[in-house]
């Protein structure tokens, strides 16, 4: 199996520096009807996400969590 070039964690935190990068900027050149329209995009986006999802048939022994390819 291919080893990847930089493991989940430094991904998530790549895109939060991003994010928050952004958001700083928008902030700094005050765009914040843009912002808020893109944060009302993202909780409308995320709640579908959580609305489409089968919680039900979710079960804690079947993990694909973050720690389930490490065993």
């Amino acid at each position: 199996m291919k080893k990847d070039r930089f493991s989940r964690r430094t991904v998530a935190l790549f895109w939060c520096l991003a994010v928050a990068t952004v958001i700083g900027a928008m902030i700094f050149f005050e765009q914040i009807a843009l912002l808020y329209v893109l944060a009302t995009l993202a909780l409308v986006f995320l709640l579908i996400i959580v609305g489409f999802s089968d919680l039900e048939n979710v079960g804690r022994n079947k993990g694909g969590g973050f720690t389930a390819g490490e065993q």
